[in-house]
């Protein structure tokens, strides 16, 4: 009889080091728009090297640093931004989650989507499905502070597209003005979502002539 053991957390079978790797081009292949994401992607790509788990393994924040998938909606016509009021952030920030353990973090953000939204949209031009940002940031939980290790995708929606949110998880959804999001007195964004709006102009100023118009969506007559 063969004598098996549990892997811990920070052993990776061939698998789990596969998909350290897919996780690391992902990040590797990220273009620092500014002095703060060049730092947190050298710190990411040291983290992914030195064998640490990846993904949380136990609510609320086991292991302490893990990855997160974020999806940024945008309507491009219309310039405007899908936001949540998420409840036990207490902050404006774009719907997504953590990436669960072996996912890959493209497939966590479409998870993601489906779950918290109920779409399927497709990815923006701009970005042709990979992140277009990363970031590290410190979360005050009721229990533990951890830290978010986080991959913003995005995708396009038209602002009068069909949309179911999860009300258990968000206090409101709305489209916001991508100029209004900004940090300012009674602001509640995420702290990097202005940047990230930044680097996505930045980056459609570049590839102007992909920027999608999106089609109106029918309706059925009632």
């Amino acid at each position: 009889m063969t004598s098996t053991r549990e892997l811990g957390d920070g052993e990776r079978t061939p698998n789990h080091r596969a998909e350290h790797d897919d996780v690391r081009r992902l990040v590797a292949a990220i273009k620092p728009f500014d002095d703060v994401e060049t730092t947190h992607r050298t710190e990411t790509l040291a983290w992914i090297d030195s064998g640490a788990p990846l993904w949380r393994t136990a609510k609320p924040a086991t292991p302490p640093q893990h990855l997160v998938a974020y999806t940024v909606v945008v309507d491009p016509g219309a310039q405007a931004v899908l936001l949540v009021d998420h409840r036990l952030a207490g902050r404006w920030l774009p719907a997504g989650g953590h990436v669960e353990r072996g996912e890959h973090p493209a497939d966590a953000a479409r998870r993601e989507l489906a779950e918290e939204l109920g779409i399927d949209p497709e990815p923006h031009p701009a970005s042709a499905g990979a992140p277009l940002l990363i970031t590290r940031t410190t979360t005050v939980g009721p229990t533990t502070d951890h830290l978010d290790v986080t991959l913003w995708f995005v995708f396009c929606h038209r602002v009068d597209g069909r949309l179911r949110p999860d009300d258990r998880e968000f206090a409101a959804t709305d489209w916001w003005p991508m100029a209004q999001v900004n940090h300012g007195p009674g602001t509640r964004f995420d702290p990097h979502l202005p940047r990230f709006l930044s680097k996505l102009a930045a980056r459609e100023s570049s590839t102007v002539a992909n920027v999608p118009t999106l089609p109106r969506e029918r309706r059925e007559p009632n």
